[in-house]
């Protein structure tokens, strides 16, 4: 709730300040005297726009500071649902400080304007989304929440029990959402995959038929090399094997005359010893090469059918690699890439399938929260209607009808608020058509007509305070009273703030403050002060009496005081 509102040069307010506390607080003084300057200045401080006009003449800058209550209710110990999401979203933006909610809003002389929330700077939109989970203002104002159609839905949720309901409604109107999205996704994938996929699976099939291994490339290659050079290899073991051992002059013979040469001296020296030695050991060592040449050439079988079959291989090899615009060796490597990919192509197909399947399960489920949501919904609205236009005869507007419109939805798809649009409808007088809310021309009329729906939600309402903002415009009398019995009735559940021009209103409230005006040196301030119990008297007084108070109209005072406290 709203415990503390700092002004400082707003319009012909200097200096402002006030405590709050839970139940009524009723606003009052003469006309003109600026109460609504406390209220157009709680509204900057809730992020409604500013112009430079708003700031003090002769100031720099015009602030606002609203602290709110945001810990357990002070009344009671319990925390109200929009409490737990103010600080919710506080906690999700890491502005959340202890149980103390700050918004300030700073305009100055030139137009600029700054908002803050807990000391961070924060946009218009941030304090405006915080601002409606804090208060809600009701007046001629255009930012009502009852005007909403959202806010509509909410209220008749909350007083039919079916918040936690209508979440799951939408959750799983939600999870419909985004697994059809994904089927719509998936699917048109798969349509443009279709000629890659028939690609993909002529390619795999191809190199799966060519079987490429792990290193025959380089060994076919290797093969291929030994195999064409194998005639030149015949004739040259050929003519080696002769130059060793055959025709007329070979290494052998000459080996073998030059050792005779050597063995006919008698008396060697050792160089012809050593030379005598070394000419012995190359004729072995030609005799043993001789010996493998000859094994060779035993051996060596020329295989042009086994070149032709290596050489068509590697041709096969070479032209697949071209086709993919690659070098040979990367074959193997593409080979694995692609089946890869056909594999996960060809997965989408079945997990279209599951998410089908996982569709009808949400569908399924979303019919069966739906439909008990719009059952409740209906039951609910129908108490409504009667217990709001019950308080609408109290508050002199017997002739008005008030209906809960339940207007079932065309689409077919799984709508996030249910299957329904949900209105609230008056009809101000008898026989004329029921109208949308912020279709009606009084404001006063709007005002009681959402003080009587606020009453009757009021213990299911989320919001912590409620500000009413003259709602006994065009009233008096018994009405008057009735209204100012409703509205110390809301206080006595959370906070309300009520600006009024009624006695019988202004008689009623917890705490009351005066909104005064003076005039010195030129210039003109408005002060705020709150009221002792002699004053309220006073103030009452002068409420009845107007200018001249007499001891009569003290007199009615006291007794109205006495029959609210």
């Amino acid at each position: 709730m709203l415990v503390h509102l700092s002004i400082d040069n707003y319009a012909i307010a200097e200096h402002i300040d006030a405590e709050f506390s839970h139940g009524m607080t009723v606003l009052t003084g003469e006309t003109g005297a600026g109460k609504s300057i406390l209220l157009d200045a709680l509204g900057l401080a809730l992020g409604d726009r500013a112009d430079a006009s708003s700031v003090r003449a002769g100031a720099e800058r015009a602030e606002i500071h609203a602290t709110f209550d945001i810990g357990a209710s002070r009344a009671g110990g319990r925390m109200p649902g929009a409490i737990a999401e103010a600080r919710k979203w506080l906690e999700s933006r890491e502005l959340l400080v202890g149980d103390d909610c700050l918004l300030r809003r700073v305009i100055t002389a030139e137009g600029r304007s700054r908002g803050y929330i807990n000391g961070q700077p924060a946009t218009l939109q941030d304090l405006k989304a915080l601002g409606e989970l804090l208060i809600d203002i009701h007046s001629q104002h255009a930012h009502q929440s009852l005007l909403k159609t959202t806010q509509q839905r909410s209220l008749l949720d909350a007083f039919a029990g079916t918040e936690a309901l209508a979440d799951n409604v939408r959750a799983l109107a939600q999870q419909h959402q985004q697994c059809a999205a994904r089927i719509e996704a998936l699917s048109g994938q798969r349509d443009e995959q279709t000629s890659r996929l028939q690609l993909l699976s002529y390619q795999v099939d191809e190199l799966d038929r060519l079987g490429l291994g792990d290193n025959e490339l380089e060994q076919l290659e290797l093969e291929q090399r030994q195999l064409a050079s194998s005639e030149e290899t015949l004739r040259s073991s050929q003519h080696a094997l002769a130059l060793c051992r055959e025709g007329e002059i070979n290494v052998i013979n000459i080996l073998n005359q030059a050792l005779r040469s050597l063995g006919e001296i008698e008396a060697k020296q050792p160089a012809l010893v050593e030379a005598e030695q070394m000419l012995g050991s190359a004729l072995i060592q030609v005799e043993e090469a001789s010996h493998e040449l000859q094994h060779h050439l035993d051996q060596f079988e020329p295989d042009p059918e086994r070149l032709f079959e290596v050489r068509s291989r590697l041709d096969t090899i070479y032209d697949i690699a071209r086709k993919h615009r690659l070098q040979a060796p990367e074959l193997l490597a593409l080979h694995r890439q692609l089946r890869e990919e056909l594999e996960n192509a060809s997965g989408s197909g079945a997990q279209i399938e599951q998410l089908q399947i996982e569709l009808a399960r949400l569908r399924q489920n979303y019919d069966r929260a739906s439909q008990d949501l719009s059952k409740r919904r209906q039951q609910a609205a129908g108490k409504l209607q009667k217990q709001v236009e019950k308080q609408l005869q109290a508050l002199a507007m017997g002739g008005c009808k008030f209906t809960v419109a339940l207007t079932g939805r065309d689409s077919a798809t799984p709508h996030l608020n249910g299957r329904e649009e949900i209105e609230f409808l008056i009809s101000t007088n008898p026989g004329s058509p029921a109208q949308p809310l912020h279709r009606i021309a009084s404001g006063g009329e709007l005002s009681r007509i959402s003080l009587a729906i606020q009453v009757i939600t009021a213990q299911t309402s989320a919001t912590p305070t409620l500000v009413f903002d003259e709602v006994d415009v065009g009233i008096g009398g018994a009405t008057a009273e009735v209204v100012g019995n409703l509205l110390r009735e809301l206080g006595s559940r959370g906070q309300v703030l009520c600006v009024t021009h009624q006695p019988q209103v202004a008689s009623k409230g917890h705490q009351h403050f005066r909104v005064e005006k003076t005039t010195a040196r030129q210039s003109t301030r408005a002060a705020l002060r709150r009221l002792e119990p002699a004053e309220k008297i006073e103030e009452i007084a002068r409420m009845l009496g107007g200018i001249t108070i007499t001891d009569q109209s003290r007199a009615h005072a006291r007794e109205m005081l006495s029959f609210t406290h």
